[in-house]
């Protein structure tokens, strides 16, 4: 996760996540293990359609801290 804390151009929330893949500018994506299981599959398979890498992270508290926040985050990804 230290290429998402360094990254200067991210998308931070599902909503901006699925934003990103769908306009094709999700790089690389990360998601949290420990949100809601329809909104897991919902952002994994999206990123399997758009043929962007995911990268699972255990907890939304340090997927928000990667990203420079002091509350929990479900995904995240790093910008093209």
């Amino acid at each position: 996760m230290e290429d998402l804390k360094n990254s200067v151009s991210k998308a931070v929330g599902t909503k901006a996540v699925m934003r990103a893949l769908k306009a094709g500018s999700a790089q690389r994506v990360y998601v949290a293990r420990d949100i809601d299981t329809f909104l897991y599959q919902k952002v994994t398979r999206a990123c399997e359609d758009a043929g962007v890498p995911i990268r699972r992270v255990d907890e939304t508290k340090a997927l928000g801290a990667a990203c420079g926040l002091d509350i929990p985050c479900a995904a995240a990804a790093i910008l093209k």
